[in-house]
């Protein structure tokens, strides 16, 4: 309730929580321990209105067929993932991630945004898992560093986590991969930069949800509260793990006494010579007996 009220992530308010910051009725309460509606909380002793009419988080996670289009308006008029969904009020499901036309396995909604964001950004390496068949021979040991150690793509290197092999014959070979990335179509254009053609791939696992087996083609299985909530508390712990981001550098200021007093917009004009009068400065008198002395010849 605290991190639903705004004053942090779920992960920094157990922190606050466990340092005894936290008062409900004039009692310090610990992690765990229940709040209700009528409850006064204080954070710091100040009291804090928590957003008992807030929306709860909802999940659903839904087994993407081959066929199906991950967005709301598609051009061709084909059918989008959006319409098997259920009907919200007030609120609008959120795909995490995205599933290409030819690709199904397991795909996620929400209605949270901030949980959309933690599990969808770079930042905070959400593993997606994928079992891919390929048609041709089994990898060979060069292939599969090439995948580990990176492929350079048209838009960047991309590398797998790890591969291993789970079984196949003849012409089809299974693998099980993971990686850190949700480009497009990054998993296909992996194998064809190594010359191999993946003839399906489905998405099983995207960070701690796994593709539950009795889940078929076309069906959706919403998360309980409790399964929410830890889905939640992974992100945070994720989240934690993350370094923070270094400040930027401030630029250096220059040196008034080194500052260099000639205006910028000016060509600096060359130096006279001794006993000469150079971009209309004057020379030194003592320069100009200095250049005399030395003119003269020995009598």
């Amino acid at each position: 309730m605290l991190a639903a009220a705004g004053l942090g992530s779920r992960r920094d308010m157990e922190m606050l929580i466990a340092t005894g910051r936290v008062a409900v009725n004039g009692l310090i309460v610990q992690v765990g321990d229940r709040v209700t509606e009528n409850d006064v909380v204080r954070v710091d002793g100040r009291v804090v209105p928590l957003p008992w009419n807030a929306p709860q988080v909802r999940v659903l996670i839904y087994h993407k067929p081959e066929g199906e289009i991950v967005s709301r308006d598609d051009p061709k008029q084909r059918t989008t993932v959006f319409d098997q969904l259920p009907k919200l009020k007030g609120e609008r499901w959120i795909a995490v991630g995205r599933l290409d036309y030819n690709t199904e396995g397991l795909l996620l909604f929400t209605t949270s945004g901030d949980l959309a964001n933690r599990l969808m950004h770079p930042r905070f390496d959400v593993e997606r898992e994928y079992a891919v068949r390929v048609l041709g021979d089994e990898l060979s040991e060069q292939q599969i560093q090439s995948l580990k150690r990176g492929v350079q793509l048209e838009d960047g290197p991309a590398r797998v986590e790890d591969i291993v092999a789970s079984g196949g014959e003849g012409a089809n070979r299974w693998y099980h991969l993971a990686l850190k990335e949700g480009r497009n179509r990054e998993v296909r254009r992996l194998f064809e930069a190594l010359g191999l053609t993946v003839s399906r791939l489905i998405r099983v696992r995207y960070g701690p949800v796994n593709m539950p087996p009795r889940l078929k083609r076309g069906q959706r299985l919403e998360l309980t509260p409790d399964e929410v909530a830890k889905l939640l508390s992974w992100c945070d712990k994720a989240a934690s793990r993350q370094p923070s981001p270094k400040p930027a550098a401030k630029p250096r200021q220059p040196n008034p006494q080194r500052a260099d007093s000639r205006p910028k917009d000016k060509p600096q004009q060359a130096k006279a010579k001794p006993g000469e009068e150079g971009g209309g400065k004057a020379v030194h008198p003592f320069r100009r007996r200095l250049a005399t002395r030395g003119s003269k010849q020995p009598g």
